[in-house]
């Protein structure tokens, strides 16, 4: 086995993305002895390079690290959203192959890994106290990822492309919500994201899907 990779598996990082700083803190040494051993091991692709600086052990370990603990990695402080997470929490029913992420940075990015597919990071406008709001800290694997919750998720993509209010059918018809998650939804949901966003759009349209979903709950279609 490759010195290198025995070091970082007894380390416990087989199934941990891994930073130049973990890599000399683990193997020691100088830069040139550091430098030697990480090329050799990317040689045998027993380590693989996602960017400059940020690796994980090849084979297995590689194809079982979840894609969102690789997005916060590769832009500490973003959350994933959108698509990425409305498909997580089943709030729609087709597969995302491209991990969408809000990076609190002035400048979206776009990447593709071998390993791990396709990553965006957008930008949003909202309040600088609200850009966590309705995110949690999910468990995946050995590390933690940060998602959005499912109205979060969903109005951070009407924010992105500033959709205007048109009823309830681009939800259910557009995005194929099934109207029985918006109906779980309750009035804390909606009270917790309302002053998150700037644009006054983005305002409008919760304010009217909170009407809506109310005069449902309230009609006895729950």
């Amino acid at each position: 086995m490759n010195k290198l990779v025995q070091a970082l598996e007894e380390a416990g990082f087989g199934d941990r993305l891994i930073s130049e700083k973990q890599l000399a803190r683990i193997v020691g040494g100088g830069a040139a002895r550091r430098y030697g051993l990480v090329n050799r091991a990317l040689k045998q692709r027993s380590l693989v390079r996602i960017k400059r600086g940020l690796y994980v052990l090849g084979g297995k370990q590689a194809t079982g690290l979840h894609p969102f603990i690789v997005a916060q990695a590769l832009q500490p402080g973003s959350y994933v959203t959108f698509e990425s997470a409305l498909s997580y929490h089943s709030w729609i029913p087709e597969a995302v192959y491209s991990t969408a992420s809000v990076t609190p940075k002035p400048k979206a990015i776009e990447l593709t890994t071998d390993q791990f597919g396709h990553f965006s990071f957008h930008t949003i406008a909202v309040e600088r106290y609200g850009f966590l709001e309705s995110v949690d800290r999910i468990q995946l694997g050995p590390s933690v990822a940060l998602v959005a919750q499912p109205l979060r998720a969903l109005m951070d993509l009407v924010a992105f492309r500033k959709v205007e209010w048109q009823g309830m059918s681009w939800l259910e018809q557009g995005l194929r919500i099934e109207q029985s998650h918006l109906q779980a939804l309750r009035k804390p949901d909606f009270s917790r994201l309302r002053h998150v966003y700037k644009h006054q759009k983005a305002r409008n349209f919760l304010q009217a899907l909170e009407a809506d979903v109310m005069a449902l709950k309230s009609a006895g279609k729950v």
